[in-house]
């Protein structure tokens, strides 16, 4: 089964970190990725750049909406990602709860699946 680990950061918080604790952290996750690479469990990792630089689009009735970044109706972004492949939901928890983003941000964990159930 795949699972997507999506990281759950706070706004504003790489904004706090030097240069040299940004690469610190940013080399913590990239070891991490290839460790989940070697046991053949990594599909895919990627980090995201921060919200300020996205934009959300939504098409209703035919019209085409855009919003540019920061989205501040939310409390966090999404910083980057893991898809793993497991056996069980509980080897995807042990797999997020591993990763060195979890020390400040929050990994969500969620099953690939239709999205009508």
């Amino acid at each position: 089964m795949q699972y997507m680990l999506l990281i759950l950061e706070p706004h504003g918080q790489r904004a706090t970190r030097t240069d040299a604790e940004g690469r610190a952290a940013y080399d913590k996750m990239l070891r991490y990725a290839e460790e989940l690479k070697s046991r053949g469990v990594l599909s895919a990792a990627q980090s995201l750049r921060t919200d300020t630089e996205g934009v959300r689009v939504s098409v209703r009735h035919g019209k085409r909406t855009l919003v540019d970044g920061p989205f501040s109706e939310s409390k966090e972004m999404v910083g980057g990602y893991f898809l793993v492949d497991c056996a069980t939901r509980d080897e995807a928890v042990e797999i997020a709860s591993r990763i060195p983003a979890a020390e400040w941000a929050t990994v969500e964990v969620r099953e690939f699946g239709p999205c009508f159930m």
